[in-house]
């Protein structure tokens, strides 16, 4: 089986011939359908920068990204907005959702853009709703409920066009812990119940915990790898914390 997500060698570098900083050194690995993989670094370890990659927002210096069968680094500035909008979908830290909006038309929104038959919007909202317990509040607004149910809106935003890959960048930074919590469940069940890939960016090891695999980087590359296996969540955080100790870096806040 073909990985949904192939990285291979890539690098980035920003500045001039004079003054030039390599922020990613040869980076490849893959991604399984269904697999739910976390990428841990403290600041300036390269894992936003590497996410702007593979989400085509920024553009590599060197190397190859795939996403199953499309070559990500060979498309064209024209072709990158429908290529997002038909296979990405998008979680990020500060919610983006559109305040003169309600919840129900956040939502509905990235299926209006695909052109979705309007008698298909109704009932799909609704669906991702109850799944992501937020039905009851479909009719308010971002400003009339609490960051959690913001980000649960954000995640039903990013589900509901079935992405290929679901990219969440510190999903949980502007969440309180219990709220963090419910999402990281959220995010699991969507894993375990859609068969959804996922790809987390973090510095938490408590939200990396949920994941099936960790990369860790460290000035630009893959310090080392941490893979779940048969472990409990509980086993599998103290080794990511063992691993951050051992390499000098990152956060480990405790939600």
């Amino acid at each position: 089986m073909k990985p949904v997500l192939k990285l291979e060698h890539i690098q980035k570098y920003y500045g001039n011939e004079g003054n030039l900083t390599q922020a990613i050194q040869d980076i490849s690995f893959c991604v399984e359908k269904g697999e739910f993989l976390a990428i841990m670094g403290a600041s300036g370890s390269g894992k936003t920068t590497l996410l702007n990659c593979i989400s085509t927002i920024d553009t590599v210096s060197a190397g190859r990204i795939y996403l199953e069968q499309t070559d990500v680094t060979d498309l064209k500035p024209k072709q990158l907005a429908r290529f997002r909008r038909e296979n990405l979908g998008f979680i990020f830290q500060d919610f983006n959702l559109l305040d003169t909006l309600t919840l129900e038309e956040n939502i509905s929104l990235a299926l209006t853009i695909n052109q979705t038959p309007l008698h298909e919007i109704g009932p799909r909202v609704q669906e991702m709703a109850v799944r992501l317990n937020i039905a009851e509040f479909l009719h308010k607004y971002p400003y009339q409920v609490s960051g959690g149910q913001k980000q649960r809106c954000a995640c039903a935003r990013a589900l509901i066009g079935n992405p290929k890959l679901l990219l969440a960048d510190e999903p949980t930074g502007a969440l309180d812990s219990h709220a963090a919590q419910m999402l990281l469940s959220t995010l699991l069940g969507i894993n375990e119940t859609l068969n959804a890939t996922i790809l987390l960016v973090t510095h938490d090891a408590f939200s990396a915990s949920y994941a099936s695999r960790i990369l860790f980087l460290k000035d630009g590359r893959v310090l080392t790898e941490l893979n779940k296996g048969c472990d409990s969540r509980k086993v599998f955080y103290e080794k990511i914390l063992s691993v951050l100790t051992m390499s000098g870096g990152g956060q480990t806040n405790v939600c």
